[in-house]
């Protein structure tokens, strides 16, 4: 019996980069990021990287009977991606594709940036869920994009848990906030 080959996952590599650049932008811009109201931005930032170091390695190392995990992160991936550009102000673009105008106290002036960042992320998760993660039941990724309205208001939630700490706790990561209010 042939031993189980490893596949590489250059698409679930690009969806994971896409995903940390994403959040680590937020953090950079002065709104915070993921988790940052609940354990600080430090150790937030620390738990982004550590997954993101943790998932890319094992997306480039672990076999192809590895694909359901996968085809789960990838799915979470779409689905947070998915989640922003329905639960923030947006308009439509020339092909008809949504263009966020405001997400999560980012501001216009940075949507330039921060939607291409979306985009290459859940079209590489979508990619890797197409081309990468076919060992793996085609029902999980379903499962996961299922979390999009959860996904829509923990957003919103830690949002505006954010601009509290902002409020109160004034500091670098979480600049931007303070000029909301």
């Amino acid at each position: 019996m042939r031993p189980d080959r490893v596949t590489g996952r250059p698409l679930t590599r690009i969806a994971t980069a896409g995903l940390a650049a994403h959040v680590f932008f937020e953090l950079g811009a002065g709104v915070g990021m993921p988790v940052a109201s609940l354990v600080g931005p430090a150790p937030a930032a620390g738990l982004w990287a550590l997954g993101t170091g943790t998932l890319w390695r094992a997306a480039g190392t672990r076999p192809a009977s590895s694909d359901a995990t996968f085809a789960v992160a990838n799915g979470i991936g779409l689905a947070a991606v998915i989640a922003h550009l329905r639960g923030w102000p947006r308009r439509r673009t020339g092909l008809g594709l949504p263009w966020l105008r405001e997400c999560e106290g980012l501001g216009p002036e940075l949507m330039r940036y921060y939607n291409p960042i979306l985009y290459v992320s859940g079209a590489a998760a979508l990619g890797a869920l197409l081309r990468e993660n076919r060992s793996a039941p085609r029902y999980l990724p379903l499962l996961a994009l299922g979390l999009v309205p959860l996904l829509i208001v923990t957003q919103h939630a830690e949002h505006w848990r954010l601009r509290d700490i902002a409020r109160r706790r004034p500091g670098w990561w979480n600049r931007r906030l303070r000029q909301l209010d």
